[in-house]
């Protein structure tokens, strides 16, 4: 593991996040996002009580929770060794580990793009089997690479997979809910047939 993300190091997050007048995001950006979220699960009925932030980098998300939701439990996690010191996560790489309890909310943002076909899969069943209620993912697919990525903010260093390659597998544990969120499907949430991404995943509620 060491080698493989030895270099998410302090240059890294300096180039990425720090630095330059485009970064990946910033605590601002991320905070519109965590409120968005929150907001739907509300919306939804699913009560969060306990978020898994998968990848945390700098920790942004965990800080959103800890501000404005006093009393969620927040387990903030990352495979780097710099962003675990630097940050204050646990380590943990997600496409080894399973955690040994379910969260209400489970969030991963440019995570899967660095793994390997086999890693990135069996990732997404351990983030199944640890998502409870919502999954928030972000990963760019080889569709965006000159659609959507900013070739001055991107780190071009990883895989870039088909999209299907990724539906395939979250569909055989999530319903896609659009802007990036998953239902689980144990979660119990019904969407109107137009509310889903895919209207052929969705279920109606009558």
């Amino acid at each position: 593991m060491k080698a493989k993300f030895g270099r998410f190091d302090g240059g890294y997050y300096q180039r990425f996040y720090h630095q330059g007048k485009n970064p990946v995001h910033t605590a601002v950006q991320v905070a519109h996002l965590a409120q968005a979220v929150d907001s739907l699960c509300a919306w939804w009925g699913v009560k969060v009580r306990s978020v898994l932030d998968i990848g945390a980098g700098p920790g942004y998300w965990r800080d959103w929770v800890l501000r404005n939701r006093p009393g969620v439990r927040v387990v903030s996690t990352d495979a780097s060794d710099y962003a675990c010191r630097t940050y204050r996560h646990i380590k943990k790489d997600i496409s080894r580990w399973r955690p040994g309890r379910s969260f209400d909310l489970v969030v991963c943002l440019s995570v899967l793009q660095y793994l390997s076909d086999r890693e990135a899969a069996a990732a997404i069943r351990n983030i199944a089997a640890a998502t409870r209620g919502v999954l928030y993912l972000e990963v760019p697919t080889l569709e965006d690479r000159d659609r959507v990525l900013d070739p001055g903010a991107t780190d071009f260093e990883m895989r870039l997979r088909p999209a299907e390659w990724y539906h395939s597998r979250l569909g055989r544990h999530f319903v896609q809910a659009g802007s990036g969120l998953w239902l689980a499907k144990k979660s119990g949430v019904l969407l109107y047939e137009l509310e889903g991404a895919s209207s052929s995943d969705c279920r109606s509620s009558s």
